[in-house]
């Protein structure tokens, strides 16, 4: 068995698990009506656009419209945080996604920029209680960043914006609520 078929969830998985408990909660893929900031970086702006691309045509295919998407352009990946926290603390968006690319180089900045880039995203989503998406790509090759902001459902963005819908949508749920 490949590994990729180890690491998935089973299909019926949910399902199972919900026969056994008495709460089982999921997010939906239903954009309609959710407000949505964007933090996109200008450093290796040809992978970012891709990557924006994809999100916008997931936030559209989802049903969020597009006077409820709004775009920021942070100088690079390290500065995505601060401009994710802007977002969060204004109280005008549901979820921020971050995006932008950090492709390994010569020396160890992409270490400490790739690192504190998530690191500072993860901590405006936990200090703010808004989802925060990490659609950073942290590559070793200019390759790998494009196979990974092709126009299609491998789209990074794409899956960003699925992410941040279904974190939207879930903790608007139930006993999360």
């Amino acid at each position: 068995m490949a590994g990729a078929d180890i690491m998935a969830l089973p299909e019926g998985a949910i399902d199972e698990v919900a026969a056994r408990v008495g709460s089982c909660l999921r997010g939906e893929h239903d954009g309609t009506g959710l407000r949505i900031g964007i933090a996109c970086a200008l450093f290796n702006g040809g992978i970012s656009v891709r990557l924006l691309h994809g999100a916008l045509d997931a936030l559209s295919a989802a049903g969020t419209d597009r006077e409820d998407v709004t775009v920021a352009w942070a100088p690079g990946a390290f500065e995505l945080p601060l401009v994710a926290r802007a977002f969060a603390a204004a109280g005008k968006v549901d979820a921020v996604l971050c995006i932008g690319a950090v492709i390994r180089g010569e020396t160890g900045h992409y270490d400490f920029v790739a690192g504190e880039c998530a690191a500072g995203i993860q901590q405006v989503q936990l200090s703010t209680g808004v989802p925060v998406i990490f659609a950073v790509l942290t590559t070793n090759t200019l390759e790998q960043a494009l196979a990974r902001s092709e126009p299609d459902d491998s789209n990074k963005g794409r899956e960003a914006v699925l992410t941040g819908i279904e974190m939207v949508r879930l903790l608007r749920t139930g006993p999360l609520s």
